[in-house]
């Protein structure tokens, strides 16, 4: 029994005092309305309603369960009224996880844009370099750069980004030109932790993986630090595509060994399920792919 329908039911039948109004109403046959108020009187075991040849009025138990079952009902109407609202108009509390500099120099500009156009949206924007739990941690959507392994969100391909190695003309021009990934023994090298755990990069020869051993003279998990590091002249580093952009284009730093880039890695905007997605993910997840180009893989 559906115990919504069978309360709809009684409370078609209280209101309309008849089986036969009441199945008109609700599009049903009398004998379907009347087994659905006979099996709610059997779970509640107790009579709701007297009935004659000629009339249907409600018992004493009858007139006070009337009262509490209108309620329900409309407690149920209105909780679907609001998951419609919120299927169709951004509003309430909105949580985003990215990583730090990829979310900074990327995300919280659009950001600010979704919060421009959606003014009963609250925004929050979380930055860290961890994949943090969405579900456990009430994150609505998270940017990720890189490989997934939690199966448990759905995940959309909005970009990619190339790992570069970078260095700046002037430690360059003091050092022979690197042709080659083994060419890089014997250089002032730069780690990124949050890239590279281990002291090696990866890169590709005719199709296969090559892996350079580091003796790294800097080791940091701050990208930002590597980066500005190299652009001073302190060796290369192997960094995201869309972190030393701005330092390529200025010509703070150039871009070596792109015969032997690794394969780019993928960026992607998660959530929780795709079944009944809410507005605010919705909306915040087409503003993304019609107004952001998050494909550094140019050359």
């Amino acid at each position: 029994m559906d115990r919504l329908q069978a309360m709809n039911a009684f409370v078609s039948v209280a209101d309309l005092r008849g089986f036969a109004p009441a199945a008109r109403k609700l599009k049903l046959s009398p004998s379907v309305v009347t087994r659905l108020v006979a099996a709610l009187e059997e779970r509640l075991s107790t009579r709701l309603l007297q009935r004659t040849t000629r009339t249907v009025r409600l018992t004493d138990a009858g007139a006070r369960y009337l009262d509490r079952a209108r309620r329900v009902l409309a407690d149920v109407a209105e909780a679907e009224a609001l998951a419609a609202v919120d299927r169709t108009e951004p509003s309430g509390r909105f949580v985003v996880s990215a990583p730090q500099a990829f979310g900074r120099l990327h995300v919280a500009p659009l950001m600010s844009a979704f919060l421009a156009r959606y003014p009963q949206v609250i925004g929050e924007l979380l930055l860290n370099d961890r994949a943090v739990n969405l579900i456990e941690e009430g994150v609505d959507a998270a940017i990720r750069i890189g490989a997934l392994s939690d199966s448990s969100v759905v995940a959309r391909t909005v970009g990619q980004t190339r790992r570069v190695v970078v260095a700046s003309p002037k430690y360059l021009e003091r050092h022979k030109p690197i042709r080659r990934p083994e060419a890089l023994a014997g250089h002032q090298l730069i780690q990124i932790t949050g890239l590279t755990p281990s002291p090696q990069w990866s890169f590709t020869r005719r199709g296969e993986q090559v892996n350079v051993e580091l003796a790294p003279r800097l080791v940091t998990n701050s990208a930002e630090v590597a980066i500005s590091h190299a652009a001073c002249g302190g060796g290369l580093t192997m960094a995201l595509g869309y972190q030393v952009d701005a330092e390529v284009k200025a010509k703070r730093l150039r871009v070596v060994l792109e015969d032997f880039e690794p394969e780019p890695l993928p960026i992607h905007v998660l959530y929780p399920s795709s079944r009944l997605l809410n507005a605010r993910v919705r909306a915040f997840v087409d503003l993304l792919t019609s107004t952001r180009h998050w494909h550094f893989t140019g050359r």
